[in-house]
């Protein structure tokens, strides 16, 4: 009964378009109401306190500040520069150039819509000149931002290692080098997913040459190579910029500081490269910067503080146990239960963001996991691409909603052009699933506990 109440209102609230975190907030509080009266009110503050008044979480404020910052100091123009010389020659070189910053702003901000907002308004209007139809490059973009909570550092990791942890015991650090790889895999996917979509369009509009005289621009268009000097210049300038996830990384696998310590030094380095480095820091972008942090900021922290309720709900009530007795109960074959928990998490990363999943299906799925014996890194990267995935999975990615404004592409033409790009994430989330060495190839190499 409970449970019922629980999810059913939850999804019923959600599909009318009621956001998040009062989603989470309404339905925890109802079933709370049914369960132990209006003595559960009481709880209500103290549980959503003792959630956010951890102090690993400090690390989220403050790596959004460090990704807003990187936005408007001008380090992805020059990311972006640095990409352009080195492959903007190749015949599909605005393809990887997109990639490839995705990639490296990924690394800076740790954060898939602030990605796609940091490079969709260049890269965006880049690939529509290049040919490239513009819901096409809006899902390119929104695809390639979700690597943001792949690649460390990333707000994912360290919300999973946070729920995750009272269960079983999670390294941040490790989550964060077991992310490397599947993020460059998912990379790699996007650009075959992009080369089949431009092969595609020519082969259709070699098609249209024979039969028809009104023919659409030629989908590339080429430059000439960069020269080493401009590669080199190119380099220079956004060398500052490659240096905050080497410095971050380097800091915390060398034991000068923590994670949590890293996202502070990322917002010093962050304010120093901007203002004495590039000189693009003023007051005024100042003040814009920390009011849109502390909103992003507010908005993460309250969903973590509802989802808690939720989570405590259905730990509290067994709803956690009697879901999980029912999936070993489906089969007992893990190649099966794994299936099932991506599906579970693909679904439902496509209707609810990253942070309010893991809250919800942590506690459910690490029993299951525990009986398995899968390594908990490998289940913490695969659930994270699962919901990565979900940020450019139609009706509610949050990365298409970005793209679509800043493409001016209707959600209805990005849905359709998004396609061949989740079919190439779902391809590798199934190889990261099933070849956990993918993700502790790494951090076992560098003996990363």
């Amino acid at each position: 009964m409970i449970a019922l109440l629980l999810f059913g209102l939850f999804f019923l609230l959600i599909l009318l378009r009621i956001p998040i975190g009062i989603s989470l907030a309404v339905s925890s509080i109802c079933a709370l109401l049914v369960s132990i009266g209006t003595n559960g009110l009481d709880l209500i503050a103290d549980i959503m306190y003792a959630s956010v008044a951890k102090f690993t979480l400090l690390a989220i404020p403050f790596f959004i500040l460090a990704g807003v910052i990187m936005e408007y100091s001008g380090i992805s123009k020059r990311l972006i520069n640095f990409a352009q010389a080195l492959v903007g020659h190749f015949k599909s070189g605005i393809v990887f150039i997109t990639v490839i910053v995705a990639v490296f702003f990924a690394a800076i901000s740790g954060s898939g819509p602030a990605t796609v907002a940091a490079i969709g308004g260049m890269l965006i209007p880049a690939l529509v000149k290049n040919g490239y139809k513009k819901e096409t490059a809006a899902s390119l973009v929104a695809s390639s931002g979700s690597i943001g909570i792949i690649i460390p550092p990333s707000i994912a990791f360290i919300v999973f290692a946070v729920v995750a942890g009272d269960q079983i015991p999670v390294s941040i650090g490790r989550l964060f080098i077991a992310g490397i790889i599947p993020g460059i895999l998912l990379a790699f996917g996007l650009v075959l997913a992009m080369m089949y979509v431009r092969w595609r369009n020519d082969h259709k509009k070699a098609k249209v040459l024979t039969e028809d005289t009104k023919t659409e621009a030629e989908i590339a268009v080429t430059t000439e190579r960069a020269s080493l000097s401009e590669v080199g210049k190119s380099f220079y300038q956004a060398l500052w910029g490659l240096l905050i996830p080497v410095i971050i990384l380097g800091g915390i696998y060398g034991g000068i500081f923590t994670p949590t310590e890293a996202a502070v030094v990322s917002v010093f380095y962050g304010l120093f490269v901007g203002a004495v480095i590039y000189r693009e820091l003023t007051f005024k972008k100042l003040y814009k910067i920390f009011v849109d942090a502390s909103v992003q900021t507010a908005i993460v922290m309250f969903i973590v503080s509802t989802a808690s309720i939720f989570a405590y709900i259905i730990t509290t009530e067994q709803i956690a146990r009697d879901i999980s007795n029912l999936l070993l109960g489906l089969s007992e074959n893990p190649i099966i239960i794994l299936l099932l928990i991506n599906l579970i998490l693909l679904i439902a990363g496509a209707f609810i963001d990253a942070i309010s999943a893991l809250y919800i299906f942590v506690p459910i799925l690490i029993p299951v996991v525990l009986f398995f014996d899968i390594d908990p890194t490998v289940f913490g990267v695969f659930m994270t691409v699962n919901l990565a995935i979900g940020l450019f999975t139609p009706p509610v990615g949050l990365n298409l909603y970005v793209a679509s404004g800043i493409s001016n592409s209707s959600l209805v033409e990005i849905s359709k052009a998004i396609i061949p790009f989740v079919v190439a994430a779902i391809a590798v989330l199934l190889l990261i699933t099933y070849v956990p060495a993918i993700s502790n190839f790494l951090p076992d190499l560098l003996k990363i506990d």
